[in-house]
């Protein structure tokens, strides 16, 4: 069982996540002072320091609390029919969880160059498929597994970032259609 965690640290660590993000669409992470994350979450330096030991270790939770709630989701595409099938079940995925929480990923795009939201999601979307082939025992061919992982992913990363940020371009169907034939059927 999950022990109970106090609910002003979760309103504290709600108001600085909150302040971060807001910072970041006027700002890249290197020009954010704790002071100004503090004084926007209306939130002690005091309070601050007794969470984190600085802005980076701040950034460290909060991408890893995205990175959990991405994982989670991703844990719900249970069906692997074949590699096409899962690959456009689990861009789906990803794009709706980019929609359901686009104020944070655009405010990490807007001033800090993208490096963020593909360190998340390669991350997430690595772990998540090499524990698939791992419990499928899914045969991998000669090319090495993470290779082959990331040569998709970097792929569907940068189609993602694409839509996010050109969102009146294409229609999430639109990006699932065109994957649709992009995709081999069958990946070895």
């Amino acid at each position: 069982m999950k022990a109970k965690q106090d609910l002003r640290v979760i309103k504290t660590q709600k108001a600085l996540f909150e302040a971060l993000l807001s910072l970041m669409k006027d700002k890249a992470f290197e020009e954010i002072k704790v002071a100004d994350i503090c004084s926007f979450a209306l939130v002690n330096r005091s309070t601050f320091y007794s969470h984190y030991n600085d802005k980076y270790e701040l950034l460290i939770d909060f991408i890893n609390t995205l990175k959990g709630n991405l994982l989670s989701i991703l844990e719900n595409n249970l069906e692997i029919v074949n590699t096409k099938e899962f690959y456009l079940e689990m861009i789906r995925l990803i794009l709706e969880h980019m929609e359901k929480h686009k104020d944070i990923y655009t405010s990490i795009i807007i001033s800090n160059k993208n490096s963020i939201i593909t360190d998340i999601f390669m991350d997430v979307a690595v772990k998540d498929i090499n524990k698939r082939i791992e419990i499928n025992n899914i045969h991998k061919g000669n090319i090495p597994t993470e290779i082959l992982v990331k040569f998709y992913l970097g792929a569907v990363t940068s189609i993602c970032i694409e839509w996010l940020c050109n969102k009146n371009k294409y229609t999430k169907q639109d990006i699932l259609n065109y994957l649709k034939e992009l995709i081999p059927n069958d990946i070895k």
